[in-house]
């Protein structure tokens, strides 16, 4: 069975200001989502799914369905406030999207075979989606999880702080935490975030991260479901929490119901946080194109 490309595409991009996921990076108006589906098509994902807002529902409709069409199956669903457990209900003033692991569970009804979910505003590389596209045709059980960590040097921007999960492996690189670090920047010749109090700390600039690139089996829907109540039990009334997925992870790792294998794939890794940084994003994809990795017309 050929395995799904999960595209979490719901965020409105607040730090860039506008739609980014449809903003043209390459030289035919290629985005960063036509390169990655291009890569997937390329690795051997059979189908595309976007999770987005049924706001703008009608800009991604107009463009990938006609885009990809006889290219690889495509299904939409959407993350809205509203998508919440019976029983429970949007509290006054919120109104910031309940987070990563919400998006995913949203692909409960689309989704039914083995998939990879990324981010719709991160290049992540073809060395990355083959990886992963072999893993998971590969992986045979259940609870065999995967993600695609990263050299953390490639992943900072120029123009700003971001914050990055750093990952811990044991011998045999499963994964065994990550550590959620806040910014992180590059400053005097250093690698440097903040620790809990503000304080600087230095890093050794080669740590491994996470670039929210995972390789996930089915089940996790159950799985989710189950963590989103509890979630929603303990901070449904903090307007401004969210249920990321990598602490659904590890509540599984750690009660022993799944293994997750952190991928090497070399791959190059980019993306648009701030609008300043859309300059650099159309530099490194030309410099493909030129090198021969893309075509100039990336559907022509």
């Amino acid at each position: 069975m050929e395995p799904t490309l999960f595209i979490l595409a719901a965020g409105m991009g607040s730090r860039f200001g506008g739609l980014k996921q449809v903003t043209p990076v390459g030289p035919s108006d290629e985005t960063i989502i036509d390169y990655s589906i291009y890569d997937a098509i390329k690795a051997g994902f059979g189908k595309v799914v976007f999770v987005i807002r049924e706001s703008f529902a009608d800009a991604f409709k107009e463009k990938f369905d006609i885009l990809l069409k006889g290219k690889i199956e495509v299904a939409y669903v959407f993350q809205e406030l509203e998508n919440l457990p019976k029983g429970y209900s949007v509290p006054e003033g919120r109104e910031k999207p309940w987070g990563t692991g919400h998006a995913i569970l949203m692909g409960k009804q689309a989704i039914h075979e083995p998939f990879a979910v990324i981010n719709a505003d991160d290049f992540y590389g073809f060395p990355a989606l083959k990886a992963m596209a072999d893993f998971l045709f590969s992986s045979k059980k259940e609870n065999e999880y995967a993600m695609v960590g990263y050299n953390i040097g490639n992943t900072l921007s120029e123009n700003g702080t971001v914050s990055r999960g750093i990952c811990e492996t044991d011998a045999n690189n499963l994964l065994t935490q990550i550590t959620e670090t806040h910014q992180i920047e590059k400053k005097g010749g250093n690698t440097i975030c903040v620790d809990k109090n503000g304080k600087p700390i230095i890093l050794k600039g080669d740590e491994v991260v996470s670039m929210n690139i995972w390789g996930a089996n089915p089940n996790i829907f159950d799985y989710l479901e189950k963590a989103f109540i509890k979630f929603l039990d303990e901070n449904i009334a903090v307007p401004k929490s969210e249920f990321y997925i990598p602490s659904v992870v590890f509540d599984l790792i750690n009660a022993g119901k799944i293994k997750v294998k952190v991928l090497e794939a070399n791959s190059p890794w980019f993306g648009v946080t701030y609008k300043e940084d859309h300059p650099f994003v159309t530099e490194q994809v030309k410099k493909m194109v030129d090198n021969g990795d893309y075509p100039s017309n990336l559907w022509g």
